[in-house]
């Protein structure tokens, strides 16, 4: 078991080669159609499955087309980080639709309503 200081250092090169892959390396157009970006990197305790965690800027069609390009990539991404980081074992690498950023705009623009609605009914004068 490796510990917990190694398990996040490792996590977060993944994390950096996966995003420069993604960026530079896979020539997929399907990964493309939406604006791709890896948000997180989660390591298992045992240095074996690493779940990466990707924002995807676009359309619902554009998000699909995209995860099943992760998904068809995910043998090529996970030789290049084996390669890359001179890992022992390299982790199986399972791609996740991080959607925190879509419900964190639409909890700000509920609590910007509410706000508005707020200031409406203290500006009508009360009889």
């Amino acid at each position: 078991m490796a510990t917990t200081r190694r398990v996040a250092r490792v996590a977060e090169l993944i994390k950096r080669e996966v995003s420069n892959m993604l960026l530079k390396d896979i020539k997929d157009d399907r990964v493309g159609m939406g604006m791709v970006s890896v948000t997180d990197a989660e390591l298992s305790g045992d240095l074996q499955h690493v779940k990466i965690f990707v924002s995807i800027y676009g359309t619902e069609e554009a998000r699909a087309q995209t995860m099943e390009a992760l998904a068809s990539a995910t043998g090529y991404i996970k030789r290049e980080v084996g390669q890359r980081l001179a890992l022992r074992r390299v982790p199986e690498v399972i791609f996740h639709e991080d959607r925190s950023f879509e419900r964190g705009v639409k909890v700000l623009s509920l609590i910007n309503q509410l706000s508005r609605e707020r200031e409406e009914k203290e500006s009508i004068p009360s009889d």
